[in-house]
């Protein structure tokens, strides 16, 4: 069996959550119908909601199920725009390096939606640097319609201070919302603590956050937004109204269930498996380190540790190198010869030949950045997976450092 190291990517489906997912898919009934099989599958729904509730620290009345954090990311982001818009906010303010789902998202409210947007600069690893922050915050506040930043970064694992961001953006009066797409499972989500906390109010501070159920061992194709009562949004989907008239369209009660179930599983295990994870990780670091002394680790050093509270400055779970004369993706297919699948950065870009934007943000050059490799760990991760990783990277990256060099040759000569 392969040694699967990309949990970033998707991590494998919780048993019980396939159990919940089955069981659902054969009861027979839409959630909106007024009859005994319509309520029944209400009930069901509703019980699915309570429980990703609790996992994410909300009112179930917060929890508006999507197709995934996506879609998530767009009806929060796009929603929080249009509203803004409504009254002449029209500045978007964003990290750069985000996930490609908000990149492109306040890209295309820029080139069609007359939005004008702000990159807030990361220092070298991969923290929004909050004097740009709060230099963009106090500039015509009224003029800014949101806020938006990944909690925890899905290429290197850097952890922004989002309580201190929400802070900032609420005393400012700016709606803040959050990806923690990356974040869930792995650091603590208390949505209403957050914002009581980092006094948000009404319509200012954390409004909104993003979550997916894949990440956490739940199926692809569910996720959802998480949004405060006393939010202003403007619905991405239109129809019947189902979620606080949000987001319309039949609601998907299996995938609800299911995605109930391993919010729920990931949060009950958090703490010890934070833990677990860390110390597997730092091996992994060490190990990398003592193979291939000229590998970089990227984003802040493992030496930080992890708090009693399952925190840190990046997450447990990741391992992120780039490693000088190498193609990362050369890399990876030499590593998935041997049995180890790892991967270079997001799923979402693999297969483009583009240097990583995180790593170009975070000030490396372009060489640099395209010799990234990506090392997630899991529930399913142990330290047999660790020891076959360490075994195969030596040659691994004898062959791509060879082709590499070849490569270089060939493009001098050709010169």
């Amino acid at each position: 069996m392969p040694v699967y190291l990309d949990h970033a990517a998707t991590t494998p489906v919780l048993p019980e959550a396939i159990e919940a997912y089955t069981r659902a898919l054969r009861e027979v009934g839409n959630p909106s119908s007024i009859h005994t099989a319509g309520q029944a599958a209400k009930r069901m729904l509703e019980d699915a909601r309570e429980r990703v509730a609790g996992a994410v620290g909300c009112e179930s009345i917060e929890v508006v199920f999507t197709s995934g954090g996506t879609e998530a990311i767009n009806a929060g982001v796009k929603g929080l725009y249009w509203a803004g818009a409504r009254q002449g906010a029209t500045r978007i303010l964003v990290p750069e390096g985000e996930h490609h789902a908000t990149l492109d998202t306040v890209e295309w409210l820029e080139a069609s939606e007359s939005a004008t947007v702000e990159w807030l600069p990361l220092d070298e690893q991969g923290f929004v640097r909050l004097d740009a922050l709060e230099d963009a915050l106090q500039r015509d506040p009224a003029s800014i319609a949101l806020l938006t930043f990944l909690w925890a970064n899905n290429e290197v694992g850097t952890v922004q201070p989002a309580e201190r961001m929400i802070a900032l953006a609420a005393s400012a009066g700016v709606p803040v919302h959050v990806d923690a797409v990356s974040a869930f499972g792995h650091l603590p989500l208390d949505f209403a603590g957050m914002r009581a906390r980092s006094g948000s109010k009404g319509d200012s501070g954390l409004v909104a956050l993003s979550v997916s159920a894949h990440k956490v061992g739940g199926p692809v194709g569910a996720g959802a937004l998480v949004l405060s009562r006393s939010a202003t949004i403007v619905p991405l989907i239109h129809g019947g109204g189902q979620q606080r008239q949000v987001r319309s369209g039949t609601q998907d009660v299996a995938a609800a269930a299911a995605f109930a179930v391993a919010a729920a599983a990931a949060e009950d295990g958090r703490l010890e498996e934070t833990k677990r994870l860390a110390a597997l990780r730092d091996r992994l670091v060490a190990g990398v380190l003592r193979l291939v002394p000229d590998a970089v680790l990227s984003g802040p050093d493992v030496s930080a540790g992890i708090a009693d509270d399952g925190t840190g400055v990046r997450l447990a779970s990741n391992a992120h190198f780039t490693f000088p004369g190498c193609e990362g993706d050369s890399l990876l297919f030499l590593l998935d010869a041997a049995g180890v699948e790892v991967s270079t950065g997001s799923a979402c870009q693999a297969g483009i030949p583009e240097p990583s934007h995180v790593l170009r943000a975070m000030g490396r050059s372009e060489e640099e950045a395209r010799g990234a490799l990506r090392i997630t760990l899991g529930r399913t991760s142990s330290d047999a997976d660790v020891d076959a990783f360490l075994a195969a990277l030596p040659d691994a990256y004898a062959q791509a450092s060879r082709a590499g060099l070849a490569a270089r040759e060939s493009a001098l000569g050709a010169r």
